[in-house]
């Protein structure tokens, strides 16, 4: 068997058994795992505003796995995928607020905006785990929580409209909301940020393996002392890799502030995409189409789970577990390598 076959059959096998497991779960607990995932699949093929609410959810979920897999490859765990999602979010909607201009010019200014503040959330611990090899996890971790309140502040003291714990709604020459795609979708909340996130798979696809840059990226992904002999900057690209990182983050924040809602609230605790993101890129395999695939199966997951306790009397948080199921298969993949060989094995004898 080649290796990517076995590469492709861990994170399908990974699915299989976290379904699997889900579905002994349920039964266990003395539900019905037909209705349950009937009602899953109605939840999100059922009529074309529950489509159209599934594609709208892949969208953050397709960037913040970019955001986590492109720090994978270098070598480094982004783990405050979330606190550059919430400040990205933040810039988009302070942009989309407080600034009337054409939309030629306030959409992309808005974006941007998000990606830069981002990519700002990423070069610190970026910065310091190549200036002080201080562990980018702890900090990545640590600034999710300072993203968090410090968004929170400013919300409450420079942003809020009258209700006090949410801006303005942007103005529509930021939003990407388009008429024509609700339209589509019996009026979802779908926008254009799908095809950005498209656009963004492919860039990340040709950045690290096309160009000369991607190849010095991730060569000290796989070995930083051997990229750092052959003539590297390690600490340059371990930099860049965050600052990239975080911009994909940030943008996806983007996708929430000018597509999903229009403004920025308050938030009581995390938003969860930043951290679902690491589980979208783990069953990815931290490349650009699994990632892509990925938040496929996680988007429709979600929005499908709604629909459980609805249809079937199911409570949604057994998705969570399935969801936290696979994610445990992923991660276990080593004992899926091992007995997809000893089965090659036993196919040659």
């Amino acid at each position: 068997m080649s290796k990517r076959l076995k590469g492709l059959l861990t994170p399908v096998i990974a699915v299989l058994l976290g379904i699997l497991v889900g579905t002994i779960i349920m039964l266990v607990s003395g539900y019905d795992p037909v209705s349950a995932f009937s009602a899953l699949w109605n939840g999100v093929f059922g009529d074309i505003y529950s489509f159209g609410e599934a594609v709208r959810q892949i969208t953050p979920y397709i960037l913040a796995g970019l955001a986590v897999a492109f720090a994978f490859r270098v070598g480094l765990f982004n783990i405050g995928v979330e606190g550059q999602f919430i400040v990205g979010w933040l810039a988009a909607v302070w942009v989309g607020v407080a600034f009337d201009l054409p939309r030629a010019i306030h959409l992309p200014l808005a974006v941007i905006a998000a990606m830069i503040a981002g990519a700002l959330w990423g070069f610190i611990p970026g910065f310091l785990k190549a200036r002080f090899r201080v562990h980018e996890v702890i900090v990545t971790i640590m600034m999710n929580y300072v993203a968090l309140h410090v968004t929170n502040y400013i919300i409450r003291n420079l942003l809020a409209s009258k209700s006090g714990d949410k801006t303005e709604m942007i103005h529509e020459s930021a939003s990407l909301r388009s008429e024509w795609l609700q339209s589509l979708t019996d009026y979802s909340r779908l926008h254009w940020g799908i095809v950005i996130a498209i656009i963004c798979c492919f860039i990340m696809w040709f950045l690290l393996e096309r160009t000369t840059r991607g190849f010095e990226l991730r060569a000290v992904g796989f070995n930083q002392h051997a990229a750092h002999y052959s003539g590297m900057s390690v600490n340059k690209n371990i930099i860049l890799s965050m600052v990239i990182s975080g911009a994909f983050a940030g943008l996806a924040g983007s996708m929430e502030g000018l597509g999903t809602f229009g403004y920025a609230a308050v938030k009581g605790g995390f938003t969860g995409v930043g951290f679902d993101g690491i589980a979208v890129a783990l069953l990815g395999g931290n490349t650009a189409i699994g990632v892509f695939l990925s938040a496929i199966l996680f988007g429709v997951l979600k929005v499908g789970a709604l629909n459980m306790p609805l249809e079937s009397g199911v409570p949604n948080e057994l998705v969570d577990i399935i969801i936290a199921l696979i994610v445990f298969f992923v991660a276990s993949s080593y004992i899926i390598r091992v007995l997809l060989d000893r089965l090659s094995k036993k196919e040659v004898k």
